[in-house]
């Protein structure tokens, strides 16, 4: 008789040796990297958004009051150039709070950790231990993400931030003042190049549709549904342009303009 072999672990399913699968979904992207692209587009998309409503409210009203294509241009330009630059200043002041209060944590984490390095070890082994670690394990990843690279590691933990990571206020002035001209250009062009009798439900039809377009990507980068946010836009557009078409028309007929 021979003896029996001896169960092979990688053939039972119970191994405490067998290697590790691998990890799945090894091709999707897991990090801030995605986060951050999809931050970028849905501020993109809310700029565009913006432009499309605020310019198209403005150049529909103005064509309420009077079917003059020069003053619908003049208004038009002016709502377009202003938005742009209101639309940037407010991302520029908001990013520079931001990026300044960032990097004013990250300098108070460099000066901790050079003045008491032993005490931010430790809490560092106690915010890992918080998490479910057992002490000794907890310790163990706060001295090896400490001997790496320790204001990364405290930056990670603690703040939730990455050093490389600070938003530049220019920059994101810049993209809003594109995403908000972007937006802005559909209903010039849908006000200004079709003729005077058919501009008005033209620019309307327009702009609801890139509404409800802007509403669903919206909806698809924040995994929300898609018809009821294109919905809220839709009506919240249509609401705008009806409201300064009526008041534009209004004072159109009474002689003011």
């Amino acid at each position: 008789m021979h003896a029996p072999e001896p169960a092979d672990a990688s053939r039972t399913g119970s191994g405490a040796d067998r290697p590790l699968p691998a990890a799945p979904h090894g091709d999707e992207p897991h990090g801030n990297d995605l986060a951050h692209r999809l931050n970028w587009l849905r501020a993109g998309v809310l700029g565009a958004n913006d432009g499309i409503v605020s310019v198209a409210a403005i150049v529909v009203g103005v064509a309420g009051a009077t079917p003059a294509t020069g003053p619908i241009l003049a208004a038009g330009m002016a709502g377009l150039v202003g938005g742009a630059i209101s639309m940037a200043l407010g991302e520029y002041v908001s990013v520079s709070s931001q990026s300044d209060s960032q990097r004013a944590l990250i300098e108070k984490e460099r000066r901790e950790l050079a003045e008491e390095p032993q005490a931010e070890l430790a809490e560092l082994a106690a915010i890992y231990e918080g998490k479910g670690l057992t002490p000794e394990t907890a310790a163990t990843v706060a001295r090896e993400l400490t001997a790496k690279d320790a204001l990364a590691a405290h930056l990670s933990a603690e703040l939730n931030i990455d050093e490389t990571d600070i938003v530049s206020p220019w920059h994101a002035a810049f993209a809003s003042a594109v995403a908000f001209t972007i937006g802005a250009v559909l209903p010039m062009l849908a006000i200004l190049l079709p003729p005077p009798e058919i501009r008005v439900p033209l620019t309307f039809l327009a702009v609801l549709l890139a509404l409800a377009l802007t509403g669903a990507v919206g909806a698809w980068i924040g995994g929300g549904s898609k018809l009821r946010a294109a919905v809220r836009v839709v009506a919240g557009g249509a609401l705008a342009l009806a409201a300064t078409f009526a008041i534009g028309n209004l004072l159109g007929a009474s002689g003011v303009v």
